[in-house]
């Protein structure tokens, strides 16, 4: 079964897009992601700003 998420206070940093939502668990995680065709690139962090910090420094291959 899927697990549907929903996003909240979304900010797009370049080409990557950085968002908070809740874990199964009910505690704050927060997502980045890179919105290029091809790229690939996501990760989930337990502060925001370390995945400000990843869409900073993301450097995008696609």
């Amino acid at each position: 079964m899927t697990v549907h998420r929903r996003f909240r206070n979304v900010s797009r940093i370049g080409l990557v897009q950085v968002a908070t939502y809740f874990d199964g668990h009910g505690r704050d995680k927060h997502a980045a992601a890179c919105s290029a065709p091809g790229c690939g690139f996501s990760a989930d962090y337990r502060d925001r700003s370390g995945a400000e910090l990843a869409a900073r420094t993301h450097r995008c291959k696609a």
